[in-house]
């Protein structure tokens, strides 16, 4: 491999990893609205406010803690090592909560109609969050790579095997006293909509970036 070919492989990984942090962070933002919104959260930030409130440390925390529960189970199920994009998803969405949570100014609206606001927005954010990183497509969620698994594992369709999980999470999250309400149920009915929406648009915005490196490499070359 020529120093060329090195420096471009170099730059293309920094510009993936790049935009899959973005997405991280995008997504995160999004999350914080839904749970700042104070109309019941998705799923698994019930699970997660439900640890903290039962036993303290931080949303963040928990959101790392069960994703390195949820990664040992995979490996277990599908007997392969995760990618490291998935560690770096867990560690990092926790951190970012966190982050996005301390931020004063981002806090529960006075009104309905400014929560309700508050509460789509997060939804769109974190769809097109997930878009982004996905785009980046240098690892799976935590939650996806079990979901991936148990559908190997059980020869399941993928929707059915998430719902199950979805339901599971939710309920324990219940149990612990997670905020379930009826932003909970518009969450997880929307989600796939809005990432369905923007995966696509974020892909071809992921593609021109990453073409436009190429073009620009190509260029420097022929000089």
């Amino acid at each position: 491999m020529t120093e060329n070919e090195t420096s471009y492989k170099s730059t293309h990984l920094v510009m993936q990893w790049g935009i899959y942090f973005t997405g991280l962070l995008v997504m995160c933002f999004g999350i914080v609205l839904t749970i700042k919104a104070n109309l019941g959260s998705a799923p698994w930030d019930v699970l997660h406010i439900g640890l903290y409130r039962q036993f303290g440390l931080t949303i963040g925390t928990w959101s790392i803690i069960v994703g390195f529960a949820v990664l040992t189970a995979t490996a277990l199920i599908s007997k392969r090592f995760p990618q490291i994009g998935a560690f770096a998803n867990m560690v990092f969405v926790g951190l970012f909560i966190d982050l996005y949570m301390l931020i004063p100014y981002i806090r529960t609206p006075d009104t309905l109609w400014l929560k309700i606001i508050m509460f789509l927005c997060g939804i769109v954010i974190t769809g097109y969050g997930i878009g982004l990183y996905i785009s980046a497509k240098v690892g799976a969620d935590p939650r996806d790579s079990l979901m991936l698994a148990l559908t190997e594992l059980t020869g399941w369709k993928v929707q059915y095997i998430r719902i199950g999980i979805e339901v599971f999470v939710l309920f324990f999250g219940w149990l612990l006293d997670g905020p379930v309400a009826i932003g909970t149920f518009i969450f997880s009915v929307a989600i796939g909509s809005v990432v369905g929406i923007a995966l696509p648009q974020c892909q071809s915005f992921v593609n021109r970036i990453l073409m436009r490196q190429v073009h620009m490499k190509m260029n420097g070359l022929s000089r």
